[in-house]
C-alpha cells in the first residue's frame, strides 16, 4: 500500500540508500568513495555529488582521497568523464560550503540578537 508524501521520489531514494548501507559490509569511507566512483562512471550532475557531501564529511574523507579515486578510475571511465566529474564535484562542494557559511552566519546573527536582548 502506498503512503502519501510530499517528497515520494526523495523518500524512495532515501529508503534505497538505507537498504544498500545496511546490506553492505564496507566501512563508511570505502562506501562513499565507491559511490563517488559510480557517480563518475554515470556522468552524474553536481546535485548527485552534493547528496554525498555530508556523508563524505562524516566519514572524514579528504580531497586527496577523492582525487585518488578519480586517478584510479580514469583509465576505465575515460578522461572526459573524470574531468566532467571534477568540475561537478567542485561545484557541489562549493555549494555545500556556501550553505554551511550561510547557516553559520544565521546562527551568529541569532546569537548576536540573543545577547543583545539579554
Amino acid at each position: 500500500m502506498a503512503t502519501t508524501s510530499d517528497t515520494p521520489v526523495l523518500d524512495t531514494i532515501a529508503a534505497m540508500t538505507v537498504d544498500s548501507i545496511e546490506r553492505c559490509g564496507m566501512d563508511e569511507g570505502s562506501l562513499i568513495l565507491t559511490r563517488i566512483a559510480a557517480l563518475v562512471a554515470m556522468d552524474a550532475p553536481p546535485v548527485s555529488y552534493l547528496a554525498h557531501a555530508g556523508a563524505a564529511m562524516e566519514a572524514n574523507l579528504t580531497s586527496e582521497q577523492v582525487q585518488d579515486v578519480l586517478v584510479a578510475i580514469a583509465p576505465v571511465v575515460g578522461t572526459a568523464r573524470v574531468m566532467s566529474a571534477a568540475g561537478h564535484i567542485a561545484e557541489a562542494f562549493g555549494f555545500a560550503i556556501a550553505i554551511a557559511e550561510a547557516e553559520a552566519e544565521s546562527i551568529a546573527q541569532a546569537e548576536g540578537k540573543s545577547r543583545g536582548s539579554s
